[in-house]
């Protein structure tokens, strides 16, 4: 059987809907799960509903109004029959999402979003799931959160491997069609969790994983994996074969085509992965697999924005040594901050980091209590693999540096955006 993610820019309205099945058309519907994500900025708009929610602003009703409205949209050009199933199960599902908000008793922020933000993929797999059907390919369609179990570190969580992979075994039929939701999972209390953003490769690779697949595509609205973000660079080339090791390097400095989890798992039981364009699906795309070269073997430019470049020094002046740094990197992990790049000498310690949970302010009270702290926020990271004098002498030019190192394979450069 095969594992198969279209992201939200594949589904983002019913034109993508319908192209979905025209790629399953070309490519076959047996022995197949599907993972879909939120459709198009879902993501982004139930993340507004969130802040609302919190604020307990007047305009809640009216945000998750819009969010139902775009679904609508699509609803109602995929469906002619405004009494097929599909409208009650969708208004069933904004119906649970404002139950639950209304239900809450939490202030925790990470926990809410995960309550919330998950109707995304819910919404989106039951209008996919539906249209097959009504196309006249049968499929199942999947709660991930039956399968998936994770610890309760909300918006973030770690997966239970050995309750997961025993679920998925004995519950998924891996012949015919399945449908299920990327990024969402739920804890031991049945509590959505999520496996962080863009997780939804991460899921595909677990299903893919856990059911000995013997692939998976990835489907995007790129070529492949680029040597660079065609959305910041304007020359751009297709690596058509990527060894796991160098997809797990590009995903790790932040190439945003292959989510940083998903490469390990398919590893450990080589399973190829394959990303391909849902535009184009007849195209060879890339294939990442085991031991084999990059080809072409040339620079891969990285960005990363909305950065943090982190200095810190001892206040006596003393070394800053194994001691504080070990120190140091139990506040990182307690604030779920992740280290993009680490460079120290006798008596500094400077990393870029990435505040996706938005801890940073908090930390920096704690910090200062014990070092001497200076910070540039919203700076730009810069990672260049396999780099050569040229690539670095180009990415240089007209940018103000504010730190760069260099290793054997790797370049890298924070800079003032």
């Amino acid at each position: 059987m095969k594992v198969f993610k279209f992201g939200g820019a594949s589904v983002k309205d019913a034109n993508g809907v319908k192209n979905v099945v025209r790629v399953l058309e070309k490519t076959g519907f047996s022995d197949l799960i599907i993972v879909i994500s939120a459709m198009g900025k879902t993501t982004n708009a139930l993340e507004k509903v969130v802040e609302l929610y919190l604020k307990n602003s007047s305009e809640l009703k009216g945000a998750i109004h819009n969010v139902q409205q775009y679904h609508t949209i699509i609803l109602e050009t995929l469906f002619d029959n405004k009494q097929h199933v599909v409208f009650k199960k969708i208004n069933r599902l904004f119906k649970d999402m404002e139950t639950t908000l209304s239900r809450n008793k939490s202030t925790q922020y990470d926990y809410i979003y995960d309550q919330v933000v998950c109707y995304g993929e819910l919404i989106a797999t039951t209008i996919v799931s539906e249209y097959l059907n009504q196309q006249g390919y049968e499929n199942k369609w999947l709660d991930a959160r039956d399968f998936i179990k994770t610890d309760t570190t909300y918006r973030d969580a770690e997966v239970d491997w050995e309750i997961t992979q025993r679920s998925i075994q004995k519950k998924v039929n891996t012949k015919g069609l399945s449908v299920t939701q990327g990024f969402i999972a739920s804890d031991k209390n049945n509590f959505t969790t999520t496996l962080g953003r863009e997780g939804s490769d991460y899921t595909a690779g677990i299903f893919a994983y856990c059911l000995n697949a013997d692939s998976v595509s990835i489907w995007k609205d790129v070529p492949g994996v680029l040597n660079a973000d065609p959305r910041v660079f304007s020359i751009t080339h297709l690596l058509s074969h990527v060894s796991y090791e160098e997809a797990i390097e590009l995903a790790f400095y932040g190439a945003s085509v292959i989510h940083p989890k998903t490469i390990q798992p398919l590893q450990r039981k080589e399973i190829p992965l394959y990303v391909k364009s849902f535009l184009n699906p007849a195209d060879e795309g890339t294939s990442v697999k085991k031991g084999q070269p990059l080809d072409p073997y040339l620079p891969c430019y990285i960005v990363k924005k909305d950065q943090i470049l982190l200095s810190l020094s001892s206040l006596d002046f003393s070394f800053i040594v194994e001691d504080k740094i070990s120190e140091i990197f139990s506040f990182f992990h307690q604030y779920h901050l992740k280290v993009d790049l680490i460079q120290s000498s006798a008596i500094s310690f400077s990393v870029c980091l990435d505040d996706k949970f938005d801890h940073f302010d908090v930390l920096i009270m704690k910090l200062k209590a014990k070092f001497r702290v200076t910070y540039n926020k919203n700076v730009c990271l810069y990672t260049i693999r396999h780099f050569t004098e040229e690539a670095v002498r180009s990415l240089e030019q007209d940018k103000d540096i504010l730190l760069k190192q260099i290793t054997r394979e790797t370049y890298q450069m924070v800079v003032k955006e």
